[in-house]
């Protein structure tokens, strides 16, 4: 295979391409790398990239923030969260408390914290008061929550789980009557924890071009460059272009600490519904540690409506790659990133987010962007 990035896009470029072809990325790290290093303007016209349910803010169901919510406003706790999560907004009237970064102005106790030693540093230093560590991610978060409960945590630490397994969302696109794309992109972070073989039942069940990549532009490029000669030459299979970090069984370490400590369970992604098998809770060895068991009555059933996006929100339509995230009717009207409406624009590993970052306002970016060597 050709080295480089430029040698790669040259290529991509000489390859006799169909009219067009439409490949998903899975992680919102690839959206990132591919949006700031402009390759959707340096590739041929033909070939369409689409964001795919990649971030775990943007799926996060609305009921979990909503309890995490009225948890830190109504109890006398501290609830730390992942720093993204503090701004993602519920459907509440307008006077309401619509976010965590709303609550903690209102006076609640709520802590950004950015890994999970941190939560059992604060629940360690604070034995009087009972911390819930609200816990919004993929394999690569979960993994090392899964190690921290192995570990032994602190009496008084609580987890509200909204963890989620990142297959089971590319599956359910594939198993629809109209997948989105011709060839996929997996994500190398959680392909490193989970192993490439996750990936290989998008090859084997749907036939469809599959590559492993890592983050770099030349990995990106690589994988595109697969995934395209696997089309054209009708030869599909799993192709690992992160080979560095990703191996065929993954993180055996982590792989048993998942197994060990949390229950695969089915569970809602915000905009999409319940999808089985999806999602990530504690096993009853931590029920003590639930915070879903402690603070059942802010559990509200009547939020669970297939997790509702805000009125006029696309956001849903964007992590399904249905629609271009400038499509969205809100996308840099009345939702900005200084002002979310949806959660797609709250993340850096949102799609709506990367593309405002990276200068997509109506159109094509604003300016042209260099493939490095």
């Amino acid at each position: 295979m050709p080295t480089g990035a430029k040698l790669l896009l040259e290529k991509i470029r000489e390859l006799p391409l169909p009219d067009k072809v439409r490949i998903m990325n899975v992680c919102g790290g690839h959206e990132r790398s591919i949006s700031m290093a402009g390759l959707r303007t340096a590739l041929p016209a033909n070939i369409e990239l689409i964001p795919g349910p990649g971030c775990p803010v943007c799926i996060c169901p609305e009921e979990d923030i909503y309890q995490a919510i009225q948890i830190a406003i109504n109890e006398e706790v501290v609830l730390l969260a992942f720093g993204d999560m503090l701004r993602v907004p519920v459907n509440v009237p307008k006077a309401a408390i619509r976010t965590l970064e709303q609550a903690k102005a209102a006076g609640a106790d709520i802590r950004p914290i950015a890994s999970p030693t941190e939560a059992v540093k604060i629940a360690s230093a604070n034995p009087e008061k009972t911390v819930v560590f609200f816990v919004a991610g993929f394999e690569t978060t979960c993994a090392p929550v899964a190690a921290m409960l192995a570990e032994g945590i602190p009496d008084n630490l609580l987890l509200l789980m909204s963890g989620r397994l990142t297959w089971p969302a590319v599956a359910m696109l594939l198993d629809s009557d109209t997948p989105a794309f011709d060839a996929l992109i997996a994500p190398g972070h959680v392909a490193t924890i989970m192993g490439s073989e996750e990936w290989r039942f998008v090859v084997d069940q749907h036939h469809i071009p599959t590559a492993i990549a890592g983050f770099t532009t030349e990995s990106l490029l690589a994988a595109i460059y697969s995934v395209l000669r696997q089309l054209i030459e009708h030869k599909i299979f799993l192709d690992n272009c992160y080979t560095q970090v990703v191996t065929a069984k993954g993180n055996n370490t982590a792989r048993k600490l998942l197994h060990s400590t949390l229950d695969i369970v089915d569970a809602p992604w915000r905009g999409i519904g319940i999808i089985p098998q999806s999602g990530l809770e504690l096993t009853a060895k931590f029920a003590a540690h639930n915070a879903r068991y402690r603070f059942p009555v802010y559990a509200d059933e009547a939020r669970k409506k297939a997790g509702t996006m805000p009125p006029g929100c696309d956001c849903a339509k964007v992590v399904l790659g249905k629609i271009k995230p400038n499509e969205c009717r809100l996308y840099g009207e009345s939702c900005v990133p200084r002002n979310p409406v949806g959660p797609c624009m709250v993340s850096d590993e949102g799609a709506c987010r990367i593309w405002w970052a990276s200068g997509i306002k109506n159109g094509l970016p604003t300016k042209s962007m260099k493939v490095p060597d």
